[in-house]
């Protein structure tokens, strides 16, 4: 059956499940979504009948107003503010006709929204735009703003783009012999770094993160696309698990190589990803290295991202469907679960997965509904169990204090996203509420306020203790006063120089940013401490200094120098966003339903082969830990 064809037993089902009164003037594919354009959408209000019709062809149905009853622009903006109760603090509306929609820019989104979601039906009734609420985050994101500037600027191409892959989608299937599924390991297997793991059918072709090792030599920076089996022209579909640069920071590569297709991801994801990677070749340019892309390329990609809400169902090609679910890790960061060849098999990779709750989440999903694979990262796969998160707190507070009252200052190393803003909540609770941290100046520096900002921009990603905290008691701890942006390197010198402070700056594995600068002017004084509370990559300068390294030589202005490291230098495990050994254990105990097969990747190859090797004695289903390069049948 052919686009066109499939297109026409579609319309086909319309004409017999929804009502003539409806009035429909169009129906398209729309990346994954069938659209239905009614010049009387009403008549579908009480959602029903579009329910029915979904289950009888099988794909997401979106409703939109023909053009011809969309309220002219000015009228509308005046019935919204009728409706929408004045305490939601409405900044901005603005109208995307290509879409049909009306973005609502909101401080409380929850008022526009109404119980629900009727004062949403209200708006959308009476004005015919399709109502879209965003919220106007607390602390000002310029990524945030610029992306939605964007996204609504370029939607005449989004359409196209959407309209494009939609027909790819539901192209004619192939003529099918034998059915298998083989997965090809392009970066990420017994390393940490580049993930890239290709997901191949006879029919359908998906990569699972794209990502780049910041502290690799140049030929093992980046994941091996040079695969025989594997064709960029040829790919349906790319899918982000999360922001960190091992896990996207080579997807604009694809779309520089040429690349149209289409990229899943969280919301959250996509905005901390173009963070991430906007920085790195910030990072890059500074270092006097060629950039792997150039910038044009991170703007094209978020053209082609389509963003999915954790537990939202979507074809991605004609035989695999996709959901994706919280993996505890970061803001956004996901289990990407594929059910693939029409219910015949069903695999699940973890991505970086924390299956504890933290501060900012909970813990990662363990409930599918069939699931015959596990890929399940390996970064603490072996070695020690992390301490109680509470000891870990302990311990922190007390290496600042020491280091505070003997007139020292704190560097703490971090990742932008994740470790920062868990770090922000808890010194907000040792110092305002418990006053057991030192009142000293918490100092946030690189792109950790940026990143805080898009925190702030998607409470929903937290978990229900803070975004009670938040919304129910009044208290945000990202916006506490304890913390100050450094604002250049002019107020960066002044914190060099000034007295006993904390300092939170990127990066975390001391590859680049501002967090270099604090460690060369503060690494020979006994008074410091260094404190590691990340994943520091074998290679990388954090992990020579964790390891016990007394003296680092560094590249400055042309000329190499020698630094003493005399400050103290600790590591508390207990804030990684991953999961110890036990934990990784105890997820594959928990996970429901069993599966067959468990493939262990995202991990130096002790820990990689140490957790196969024990997932095999407990739960006797066959384990493996795959190296690069390789090429393995699932089914």
């Amino acid at each position: 059956m052919t686009v066109e064809e499939n297109l026409n037993e579609i319309k086909k089902a319309i004409k017999d499940h929804i009502p003539p009164t409806a009035l429909i003037t169009k129906v398209d594919f729309e990346g994954p979504e069938v659209v239905l354009y009614s010049k009387n959408p009403s008549a579908l209000a009480n959602g029903e009948v579009v329910k029915e019709l979904a289950r009888v062809i099988r794909k997401r149905i979106v409703i939109r107003a023909d053009s011809s009853v969309l309220m002219e622009p000015g009228s509308a903006i005046e019935k919204i503010k009728q409706i929408v109760p004045q305490e939601a603090g409405i900044i901005d509306i603005k109208f995307d006709p290509n879409f049909g929609e009306a973005i609502i820019e909101s401080a409380k989104p929850g008022l526009v929204i109404g119980k629900a979601g009727t004062t949403l039906a209200n708006i959308k009734q009476s004005i015919g735009w399709t109502p879209v609420v965003r919220r106007d985050p607390p602390i000002t994101s310029k990524i945030v703003k610029s992306i939605r500037a964007m996204l609504l600027k370029t939607s005449d191409e989004r359409k196209e783009i959407l309209r494009k892959i939609g027909r790819r989608i539901h192209r004619t299937p192939l003529a099918r012999g034998t059915y298998w599924i083989r997965m090809s390991a392009m970066g990420g297997f017994r390393e940490v770094g580049r993930t890239a793991l290709y997901l191949h059918t006879p029919e359908s072709k998906v990569l699972i993160d794209c990502g780049v090792n910041i502290a690799a030599s140049d030929e093992n920076a980046y994941p091996s696309l040079n695969l025989p089996e594997f064709n960029l022209q040829e790919l349906d579909a790319v899918v982000v698990t999360h922001a960190h640069l091992d896990h996207c920071g080579f997807v604009p590569y694809l779309f520089y190589m040429g690349y149209e297709g289409p990229v899943y991801c969280t919301p959250p994801t996509r905005d901390l990803m173009f963070l991430l990677q906007w920085d790195y070749l910030d990072v890059v340019e500074r270092e006097g290295k060629n950039p792997p892309y150039p910038r044009k390329f991170i703007k094209k990609l978020l053209k082609h991202v389509i963003p999915l809400e954790y537990g939202e169902v979507t074809d991605i090609a004609p035989d695999i469907r996709l959901t994706l679910h919280n993996s505890g890790h970061i803001l956004g960061a996901s289990i990407a679960h594929f059910h693939i060849g029409d219910g015949l098999y069903n695999l699940a990779y973890t991505g970086d997965l924390k299956f504890q709750r933290s501060r900012l989440f909970e813990a990662a999903n363990f409930q599918f509904p069939r699931l015959e694979t596990l890929i399940i990262e390996s970064t603490y796969g072996s070695g020690e169990p992390f301490p109680p998160r509470i000891d870990s707190e302990r311990e922190l507070i007390r290496h600042i204090n020491a280091t505070t009252e003997r007139g020292g200052r704190v560097l703490m190393p971090v990742f932008a996203v994740g470790r920062a803003q868990e770090l922000i909540v808890v010194m907000d609770e040792y110092m305002s509420a418990q006053k057991a941290l030192n009142p000293v100046p918490v100092y946030l520096d690189g792109m950790i306020w940026e990143a805080t900002g898009i925190h702030t921009t998607y409470p929903e990603y937290l978990n229900r203790d803070l975004r009670d905290e938040i919304f129910h008691k009044g208290h945000n701890p990202f916006l506490s006063p304890i913390f100050h942006r450094v604002t250049g390197s002019v107020m960066r010198k002044e914190v060099i120089g000034g007295g006993p402070c904390i300092v939170l700056a990127t990066s975390g594995m001391l590859s680049g940013g501002p967090s270099i600068e604090y460690f060369k002017n503060w690494a020979s004084d006994a008074r410091n401490s260094i404190i590691f509370v990340g994943y520091q990559s074998e290679g990388s300068l954090g992990r020579r200094i964790q390891k016990g390294w007394r003296e680092i030589t560094m590249s400055e202005d042309g000329k190499t120098r020698a630094i003493p490291v005399n400050m103290s230098v600790h590591t508390v495990e207990g804030f990684s966003g991953h999961s110890d050994r036990n934990e990784l254990i105890n997820y594959v105990k928990r996970i429901n339903p069993k599966p067959e097969k468990i493939i262990t990747c995202h991990g130096e190859e002790k820990r990689c082969t140490e957790l196969a090797s024990t997932l095999y004695k407990i739960f006797r289903c066959e384990t493996r830990a795959p190296q690069n390069l390789e090429a393995f049948r699932v089914k």
